[in-house]
């Protein structure tokens, strides 16, 4: 060996941060197949996956928007009265985000990586862990995205939404199923069996549906439980979406957008560690 040099031998520490920085190198175009294979099944039931999301919007929006809308009426929003079904809609696009995102990369996963045995499938072939982990939070992203275009048509077409300004919560949508889906698939690697995924759904998906803002102006909650609600991601996805749909950008926009970035890389990137060291067991 030149120089006489002999290689270092790698400490534990050094293996650690070996594996933690490979998730990045690991991942490549691949990915999209594990996309692909979860998009085809889907063609194949497309007529039972498309009623729920359709029907969703239209049973909240009779259900809340117009029988609680005939008891409020009107809501203060930057401070300006708006009829309280208004109000309502950009928020429920914000919930079929986050719960099509969410349970998407929980249940469904799980059953695809324990019981349908997928995952040991597909690594079978030349794609890499990373790369089955992320095409999942893909899907994820794209099921949630999916459900938010379907509402965002049904609350379009009662002009609900502002145009053109509403048109982008469409992308913002796919970016906070990013953040959903990851933080599902974080769930996923931690929980033993699929009756755990009961504690997630009780201690924090429903909460956050009912305190971020979905239903009703965060302003009306007393002071602590306005600071806990900035705790939930689907806080800051329904200021942004309240905003774009309103046509009324506020200066806390690009930071609620920011946030939301925030959460899906780390959640993405913690899901695929967490995944790893499930599955490398």
């Amino acid at each position: 060996m030149a120089c006489g040099v002999w290689p270092r031998a790698k400490g534990k520490g050094e293996d650690e941060t070996m594996r933690r920085f490979g998730v990045l190198t690991n991942l490549s175009w691949r990915c999209l197949r594990v996309w692909q294979r979860n998009f085809d099944v889907y063609k194949a039931t497309w007529k039972v996956n498309f009623i729920p999301p359709l029907l969703e919007p239209i049973l909240y929006l009779f259900a809340f928007g117009i029988g609680m809308g005939g008891l409020i009426h009107d809501v203060i929003y930057a401070q300006a009265p708006v009829s309280y079904l208004k109000f309502l809609a950009p928020g429920l696009v914000a919930a079929a985000v986050m719960n099509h995102g969410f349970f998407e990369t929980t249940y469904a996963s799980f059953v695809r990586m324990y019981f349908q045995k997928t995952f040991d499938a597909i690594l079978s072939t030349p794609l890499m862990l990373e790369d089955v982990i992320f095409g999942e939070l893909l899907w994820g992203a794209t099921k949630a995205f999916m459900a938010s275009v379907i509402m965002f048509l049904v609350v379009a077409a009662l002009g609900l939404i502002s145009m053109p300004s509403g048109l982008w919560i469409l992308p913002l949508a796919f970016l906070a199923g990013m953040a959903f889906s990851g933080l599902g698939m974080c769930f996923t690697a931690v929980v033993k069996n699929i009756e755990m995924f009961n504690f997630p759904v009780f201690l924090f998906i429903t909460p956050m549906f009912l305190l971020s803002g979905v239903f009703f102006p965060l302003d009306t909650l007393p002071a602590w439980a306005q600071r806990s609600a900035f705790v939930f991601p689907l806080t800051y996805l329904v200021s942004a979406s309240r905003a774009l749909a309103f046509g009324r950008p506020h200066p806390g926009l690009a930071g609620d957008v920011l946030v939301l970035a925030l959460i899906a890389g780390a959640s993405c990137y913690g899901s695929i560690l967490l995944m790893k060291k499930r599955l490398e067991k």
